[in-house]
């Protein structure tokens, strides 16, 4: 018996911009017979691509000869921009639309979580809408009945169970309708990226959830734009560009590939940033201390790095009164926006008089992970944990560098570290010249 539960033979998807359905009757017959007759849709034009930037066409193809194959119990991960056609595939799987062209086949019940809401009545209550969804996967009563308190108490609503879903929030929507989609037993399950909906503790349990399922030999496709989590969760990976299959391979070598092309049009062999020529509003100039410049202390050829090698960066401030114990706020990005760590820095000096400085902080024992990176700056007085932190300049994407291994033959041995949020160990923070 084939181990294949999902086939995606070469689905297309068009869409005709700013209407619904085809426009006009006699383009809806003509498409009716051909499908009756098992031909072509006529009323289709080839040739036009998902590129929302450059729309010639008043049609566009959301998907283009997208096929792929996916196995019991993998974990599949969809990545690609906005507008690549992650969530028109996801529609398509869950049978929400139907392809232009093209074949799926799967083995088995699919559940969807796809928008937040979706599949829900707003006048039934929570417990109604499990049982509802229940029966929409086929499910008898009796089996929805000995799920329904590992849900609610999955779901974490409690008291809300006999309230109608119209008066929930968003996260109690999302909370809920995971609980129903991942404890009903379907043998394929499709998220998309309405877990960002939750908060983290329930992030945490839902990827829990979905190692479980897929440890229980059951099918999980995953849409994020959270790498780490995609690279944590899944085995495999499928990346979309402009509605077309740009790679499948694994989860590591699609996302590398992702990163690579986010970073296409970012300018990395930037050193060093200029900021006092910025426009600044009057509230902003009346701030005690400001950026002027940012660069790297060491200039090397595309800004590029070893893992664990030090990376030092040279900050000058402005300040116009006199200060005391100000702090530089270092945030480390992933090119595709993921944070991977902050540093709060305390610069414990006395300035008696407005002056111009520099100020050097070295980025060490960071264990960043092979990719590219960007960093957020911001100024602040005050400790970090209280609630009455005074912020005086922020600056953000000023300086990308990139990260590369020693040894590649030790590459798995390397702590990913960029794979979670924490603080990133700066060192040596330096006043090094005042004017």
């Amino acid at each position: 018996m084939s181990d294949i539960v999902l086939s995606v033979e070469n689905i297309w998807k068009q869409y005709r911009l700013g209407v619904v359905g085809s426009g006009n009757i006699r383009e809806d017959i003509a498409r009716w017979w051909a499908g009756m007759r098992g031909k072509e849709d006529p009323t289709l034009k080839i040739g036009a691509i998902n590129n929302r930037e450059n729309l010639n066409s008043e049609y566009v193809w959301a998907l283009r000869e997208v096929s792929f194959e996916v196995k019991r119990g993998e974990v599949l991960g969809i990545i690609g921009k906005n507008g690549a056609g992650k969530s028109t595939l996801l529609k398509i799987l869950s049978k929400v639309t139907t392809p232009t062209k093209g074949h799926i086949k799967t083995k088995g019940r699919i559940a969807s979580l796809l928008e937040v809401g979706t599949g829900f009545h707003p006048e039934l209550t929570g417990r109604e809408n499990i049982f509802l969804n229940g029966a929409i996967l086929g499910m008898d009563k009796p089996y929805i009945k000995s799920k329904l308190e590992e849900i609610v108490t999955f779901s974490g609503i409690g008291n809300y169970i006999d309230t109608p879903v119209k008066r929930y929030s968003s996260g109690m929507y999302v909370r809920l309708a995971f609980a129903v989609a991942a404890h009903l037993e379907p043998e394929i399950l499709i998220i998309d990226e309405v877990l960002a909906v939750g908060d983290a503790e329930f992030q945490k349990k839902c990827l829990g959830k979905m190692q479980d399922v897929s440890g229980q030999g059951r099918t999980v496709l995953f849409v994020s734009h959270n790498m780490p989590i995609m690279s944590k969760l899944c085995q495999n990976g499928v990346l979309l560009k402009h509605g077309q299959v740009e790679i499948i391979s694994h989860i590591e070598n699609v996302i590398e590939k992702y990163n690579t092309e986010e970073a296409d049009t970012t300018e990395m062999t930037i050193q060093k940033v200029t900021l006092d020529s910025f426009q600044k509003t009057p509230e902003e100039l009346k701030n005690i201390l400001t950026f002027l410049s940012v660069e790297f202390y060491e200039k090397r050829q595309n800004n590029v790095y070893a893992t664990n090698e030090p990376i030092d960066f040279l900050i000058k401030l402005k300040n116009t009164k006199s200060l005391k114990n100000f702090n530089i706020n270092v945030g480390i990005n992933r090119i595709d926006d993921t944070p991977v760590g902050l540093s709060f820095n305390q610069a414990d000096i006395s300035l008696h008089s407005p002056s111009i400085f520099e100020v050097l902080l070295s980025l060490k024992e960071h264990n960043l992970s092979k990719g590219k990176y960007y960093i957020n700056l911001s100024l602040s007085f005050g400790n970090h944990t209280d609630t009455g932190i005074e912020a005086q300049d922020i600056i953000v994407k000023v300086l990308f560098f990139e990260i590369l291994y020693n040894d590649m033959a030790k590459k798995d041995m390397i702590t990913v570290w960029s794979q979670s949020w924490g603080n990133i160990n700066f060192q040596n923070t330096e006043i090094i010249k005042i004017n």
